[in-house]
């Protein structure tokens, strides 16, 4: 298992009817089941500044749906700040595990 802990990720929401959006943040974690990673580990603690998360056909760039609870075929590509390698594994299947609750930020116009 590999699970990547986020302490502070941004949240976008969508109201239904609506032009506007917010902002949010809450902790959480994005598990991968029967993990497989390809290359070396970057230093930890960092700053994940994007990148890929997939689950059977599905590619996400840059963001990760809620929920997600996926069985099957995974992936992840994660660029780290500042260091030379991202963060890259293969897996059964990938959950977002959320913490408490989100915490608002703005309305984004």
């Amino acid at each position: 298992m590999l699970k990547i802990s986020f302490s502070r990720a941004i949240i976008i929401k969508t109201m239904s009817g609506s032009e506007e959006r917010t902002r949010w943040w809450q902790a959480g974690d994005l598990v991968f089941e029967e993990a497989e990673i390809e290359g070396d580990l970057p230093g930890c603690p960092c700053v994940c500044e994007g990148g890929d998360v997939g689950e059977n056909v599905y590619t996400y760039r840059d963001m990760i749906p809620i929920p997600l609870d996926s069985h099957g075929r995974a992936h992840c590509d994660l660029r780290i700040k500042d260091q030379p390698v991202s963060l890259k594994a293969m897996a059964s299947g990938v959950r977002l595990e959320m913490e408490d609750r989100p915490h608002y930020i703005e309305h984004i116009k």
